[in-house]
């Protein structure tokens, strides 16, 4: 979220409330669930990592004075870091995996029903996905993100049913635990 605010400053400085519209514009469906306050709290962050400014500007009579932010230097040198940065998305499929040999290891939970209830949520949000999707102009920033969101979802479904196949067949990714041991020492 920091370095999306920063980027949005890049452009010319700004007040927290156009900083959110714009935000919210540009995530479509999926910056609904921004909270009001977020803006706020991150910007409070930037500014004191030094990274943002902070100015007063005149209110008008029946308004406060409002604050405007800018960047600084290092905000964008930041922006430019992270503009520049090449990174794949972060699934949590290794907590997810986890999970699965955790509640195998001790007999907490079956793995087969911890996935078919995964595979119940992806599947949720799969559906909003789509219907938001559909509610997008074609090519928009925000139906793109949501294309996006879509394929993610399908490749972990995918992978939710390969988890299902090894678990459903006995696959017990505890086995072999204690052959772990580095030879030769």
């Amino acid at each position: 979220m920091q370095d999306a605010v920063l980027a949005m400053l890049a452009k010319e400085p700004s007040y927290g409330y156009h900083l959110r519209a714009r935000l919210r514009r540009a995530l479509g469906p999926l910056g609904e669930s921004m909270n009001h306050g977020q803006i706020y709290v991150t910007l409070a962050r930037l500014e004191k990592a030094g990274l943002v400014v902070c100015e007063r500007s005149d209110g008008l009579p029946d308004r406060a004075d409002r604050k405007v932010y800018a960047l600084t230097p290092a905000g964008q040198r930041r922006v430019a870091a992270w503009l520049a940065e090449v990174g794949r998305p972060k699934p949590d499929l290794a907590e997810f995996h986890l999970k699965l040999v955790a509640a195998a290891a001790a007999r907490l939970a079956d793995p087969v029903e911890l996935v078919a209830a995964q595979r119940r949520e992806l599947l949720r949000r799969l559906r909003e996905a789509q219907r938001a999707a559909l509610a997008e102009p074609e090519r928009s920033a925000a139906a793109v993100l949501l294309e996006g969101v879509m394929l993610r979802l399908q490749a972990d479904l995918r992978w939710l049913a390969a988890c299902e196949r090894a678990w459903a067949m006995g696959g017990d990714a505890t086995a072999g635990d204690e052959d772990d041991e580095v030879e030769g020492g």
